[in-house]
This record gives C-alpha cells, sequence and structure tokens, in this order.
C-alpha cells in the first residue's frame, strides 16, 4: 500500500490536471503492451499494434526505423516490474506537458541522475521481478533486456539521447497518437467529472472520487499499491494525472524528493473504449444527390471501425438536421459544447421535457454519437469522438445554427 500523508498546506495544493501527460500515456502503455491484463479495454489496441509489429517494416529499419526495434528498444526502459527510471516521466508544477516539450525535459536530464536510475533498472532486472500477466503475440518479449544505449545513455552520449528523442517521438506516432481523439475523450469525462465533485466539495470530495482504488482517511490517502510505501508531501501538495493506459491502480514517481504526481487509471465508459479504433476504416459524412446527408461506414482489417471524417465543411447545420432530427442535432451541439452536462440541463438547454431528452440520448447513444456516465443520482452526458468528428464537418456556421434551434416540448 501506498499512503500519502498530506498537512493542510498540502490539502490547499492539490491540482487535477485537465489533460494526460503524453510520456506517462507512453509508459503505461508499454506496460499494457506487455501484459494480457485489461483484456475488454486494451485487447484490440494489443492486437492492432501487434498487428503493426508484425506488417512489413516493423522488424527492420523501415518506417520509424523498424516498429518493433522502437518498442523493444522502449520495453528495455520500461519493464512490467516494480521499478521504472523516473526520468522517462519529468513532472511539472503549472501541470501536463506536450510530448516535444516532454522529450526535450528527458534529453535535458542531468548526467548523474541518469546513472543513479538506469543502475537501480540494471539492478531490478537481474532480481528478475516481473508483473503479471502474458505476452502478447507479436509483441516484444518478456525477457529481460539491457538498457536501451547501455552505458552510452548513463553517460549522458548525445548522441544516445537523441536516439532515445526519436523512440519516445516514433512510439506516439505509430501506437498512442492514433488513438488520441478516444483517449482525449475519455480524459475529459473524467477530469469533468472529479472537477464537479471537486467545485460541490472541495479536495476531500475529490480524493473521494478514488473508492475504490484509494481511501480517503484524513490525513492520509491510502492508494493500492504493490509495494510498502510512505509518501510525506510536507507542503508540496499533489498533482493528480489522468492516464488511459494506467491499469487498476495509480502509480507515482520513485524518487520521493521529486515533485509528487499521482498518475491515475481514468474511468472508461463503453463507447470511449480503443474498441472503436481500427486501421483502414472510415466514416464519411457528405451531402447526397438528392441534397441530404449520406453516411459510408468501413470496417478495419482488425476488427474495429475506424473514423475518417473529411477534414473540411461538408455538411451544412439542415443537412445535420435531416440526417439526425431537429432535436437530436440540437442535442449533440448542446453536449458537444460542454465538458459533461446532466439530463436535465440538456433538457433545459434545448427546450424538451425530460422524457422526451431522455428518449433523444439513448438514440443518440445508441448510434455512438454520445456516452453516459452515472454518478450517485445524475447521468453525466459527453460527446463521443465521433458525435465530435460529425459536428466538425459542418463548420462553425453550421455548429451556430445548431445552437439556435430550439424544440416545442
Amino acid at each position: 500500500m501506498l499512503r500519502i500523508h498530506f498537512t493542510a498546506q498540502d490539502l490547499a495544493y492539490v491540482r487535477l490536471a485537465r489533460s494526460p501527460d503524453p510520456l506517462w500515456e507512453i509508459v503505461c502503455s508499454l506496460c499494457r503492451l506487455q501484459t494480457d491484463e485489461g483484456p475488454i479495454a486494451f485487447g484490440p489496441w494489443r492486437r492492432a499494434v501487434a498487428a503493426q509489429l508484425r506488417a512489413p517494416g516493423g522488424e527492420g529499419e523501415g518506417a520509424g526505423g523498424g516498429r518493433r526495434a522502437v518498442a523493444l528498444a522502449l520495453r528495455s526502459l520500461v519493464p512490467c516490474g516494480p521499478y521504472i527510471p523516473d526520468f522517462l516521466t519529468p513532472a511539472v508544477d503549472g501541470g501536463t506537458i506536450d510530448l516535444r516539450q516532454g522529450v526535450d525535459r528527458v534529453l535535458s536530464t542531468p548526467r548523474s541522475r541518469l546513472r543513479r536510475e538506469l543502475t537501480l533498472l540494471t539492478e531490478s532486472a537481474r532480481a528478475g521481478v516481473r508483473g503479471p500477466g502474458a505476452a502478447v503475440p507479436g509483441a516484444p518479449p518478456p525477457r529481460p533486456l539491457r538498457p536501451f544505449a547501455g552505458e552510452r545513455l548513463a553517460r549522458g552520449d548525445a548522441g544516445a539521447l537523441r536516439a532515445l528523442g526519436g523512440l519516445l517521438t516514433a512510439y506516439d506516432a505509430g501506437f498512442v497518437a492514433p488513438y488520441r481523439p478516444w483517449i482525449d475523450a475519455a480524459v475529459a469525462s473524467d477530469v469533468a467529472w472529479r472537477s464537479r465533485e471537486l467545485a460541490a466539495g472541495g479536495v476531500r470530495a475529490l480524493l473521494e472520487t478514488f473508492r475504490p482504488m484509494a481511501r480517503w482517511s484524513p490525513p492520509v490517502l491510502e492508494v493500492a499499491y504493490p509495494v510498502e510505501r510512505d509518501l510525506h508531501l510536507a507542503g508540496r501538495g499533489l498533482l493528480l494525472v489522468p492516464s488511459y493506459f494506467c491499469w487498476r491502480r495509480p502509480i507515482t514517481l520513485f524518487d520521493a524528493a521529486l515533485l509528487p504526481v499521482l498518475v491515475y487509471p481514468v474511468e472508461k465508459p463503453v463507447e470511449l473504449a480503443l474498441a472503436g479504433v481500427g486501421a483502414g476504416g472510415g466514416l464519411g459524412v457528405g451531402v447526397g444527390a438528392g441534397g441530404g446527408p449520406k453516411i459510408g461506414l468501413g470496417v478495419g482489417p482488425e476488427g474495429g471501425f475506424g473514423v475518417g471524417l473529411p477534414t473540411g465543411p461538408v455538411a451544412s447545420g439542415a443537412s445535420l438536421a435531416r440526417l439526425l432530427g431537429p432535436t437530436r442535432a440540437a442535442l449533440l451541439y448542446e453536449v458537444a459544447s460542454r465538458d459533461c452536462a446532466t439530463t436535465s440541463e440538456l433538457a433545459l438547454a434545448v427546450g424538451c421535457s425530460l422524457p422526451n431528452i431522455s428518449q433523444q440520448l439513448a438514440i443518440l447513444r445508441e448510434a455512438g454519437l454520445t456516452a453516459c456516465r452515472k454518478e450517485g443520482r445524475c447521468v453525466l452526458h459527453l460527446p463521443t469522438p465521433l458525435g465530435q468528428r460529425l459536428l466538425e464537418t459542418a463548420g462553425g456556421g453550421a455548429r451556430r445554427a445548431l445552437a439556435e434551434v430550439r424544440v416545442s416540448p
């Protein structure tokens, strides 16, 4: 168990990041790639990645320097075990940073810290301690690997550091970025819910949202953890970072002297699972020959469907209203315009009765355009990436027109 000890000053300095940290997503996804844990949440993603690793160019020095080589090199730095070097996930006091900024911080790690953390990694690998789960077909093998670039990286060799930066960038581009709309939507849903709890009940209410993976027993947050550990915040506060690829329990940095961070797994509505992403499929929305909208759906080779909407405005607000009906078109706009909204808030915004709005929301949900989550006595609604993209094809003018639609109860 991890016990995080708060002072009054720490409670006043608890921050909730609004977006996932790209380097933590890389690290956590590498851990997911090495096990079979979370088959519903991550199984389709693993199969898609395994297909990339087996594809032509995945083995050699081709695309991205060889996709399999990228995954193997990074897996040597991120084993499925109790220790992962902290320098791979630099903490920032102001919240999360983008990938380029994060990679720059990794590459500027002091040599003394590189050597210290890579030595710990080597010792951990020699101990032969691994996490649970089985290897994924086509994924990097579970055998211990020498850390990427070994002694060169530990010395802070400029070439080795540049190569590491290239690996992180290539891994993100190949295995994380294609799924970012789903990741961002799930994180936005989770953060909106926890932000509501924070606004309504303060830090205590926020910390209570982490049950059952953590329990607030003032002044200590008790977190499910594979090892016994105490973390004293000592006035530094705590940064809570949402993560899609974090699984089952939160994770923190190994070095207690670093900025305190707790990375936690976001709640994943089934509509926002990565099962909805696949290569090669697409959904297009446009205007048919008769002036009405038309939709085409393609199924990818891995069994999922992909969203590949045109980037420019191709459908008007009127055509979307004909496609969805005026109530559902206006409702989709209202859902997409908010972080999360309750059924009552949406009924008021659109001008419909609660029974009618509930029925229309169910139809949008069945079509994969919205998702929902139940929190206490409330149901919160949010757009899926497909719903967002559908609205984006209408352009700003059509979105404004949809905002003006009001329906009689």
